[in-house]
């Protein structure tokens, strides 16, 4: 990996209060423990111990930041600012536990502001996580990544890892009934970190979903629910015998509402 010396957020992060984000984590771990949730993780020797980073993530559920944030901790002990929807914020419970953990609101009319809060997150040496294609998959495939990580990235001069997460859909995922029985398995990869610069954003985002693709492709065929998917297997992709939407048929059902 290339180095920009200072530039690419080689600086600790400031110091502020953790009193909120620690504890969150270990009343999540204890959560997984009591409903059985076997998490693992691979790929951590690819978090780096110091510095600017940018968590790139693939989107199957709505508990994909909770693993993915996981990596980063286990590795260095590192905490994880996510960007999320600026409603989320406002939310009466998830608001204050959100600002608490120093998360980064996303207001679409004012986009502007969060890009400034992320790179300012950067520059101070810290991991910003993201979800590049958006939304969250419905055919649980990688969809067309959005250049904005990549950009990001671009600007603070700090490498992108490739983060794929499998598993969450069964947990909490978009469309499907929650399965909360005992004895899920979520398995998080770490990839190598892709380097980007202003002039090779486009090929990134080419280069990202690739990696995130061949990420999720290994996790999917090691995963123990893709050995015996039974009949009505919503939470696997078709290719595997799964009852998902095609990548065609969740790319209309989209367009048809308008997202």
């Amino acid at each position: 990996m290339s180095s920009h010396g200072g530039d690419r957020g080689d600086r600790p992060a400031r110091a502020r209060p953790e009193r909120v984000y620690p504890p969150v984590i270990g009343l999540a771990k204890t959560a997984f423990r009591v409903l059985g949730v076997r998490t693992r993780l691979e790929g951590l020797e690819h978090v780096p111990a110091t510095g600017g980073v940018v968590l790139a993530i693939n989107h199957v559920g709505y508990a994909d930041f909770i693993f993915a944030g996981l990596a980063p901790w286990e590795a260095h002990r590192r905490l994880t600012r996510f960007m999320a929807k600026e409603s989320i914020f406002r939310h009466p419970v998830a608001g204050p536990l959100m600002r608490g953990m120093h998360h980064i609101p996303v207001d679409r009319a004012a986009g502007s502001a969060s890009l400034r809060s992320a790179l300012r997150a950067l520059h101070a040496g810290e991991v910003v996580g993201l979800f590049p294609e958006a939304t969250i998959s419905r055919s649980f495939t990688v969809k067309p990544i959005k250049s904005g990580a990549l950009r990001m990235a671009a600007s603070a001069r700090v490498p992108v890892l490739p983060t794929a997460v499998w598993g969450t859909q069964r947990l909490l995922g978009k469309g499907n009934p929650r399965d909360l029985t005992r004895g899920q398995t979520v398995q998080v990869s770490v990839g190598e970190p892709l380097e980007v610069t202003p002039r090779t954003v486009e090929e990134c985002a080419v280069e990202l979903r690739r990696r995130l693709q061949a990420q999720l492709d290994a996790l999917q065929a090691t995963h123990p629910d893709t050995a015996r998917p039974g009949p009505h297997a919503w939470w696997l992709p078709a290719h595997l015998g799964g009852t998902a939407p095609t990548p065609e048929e969740a790319a209309e059902v989209e367009r048809e509402r308008g997202l």
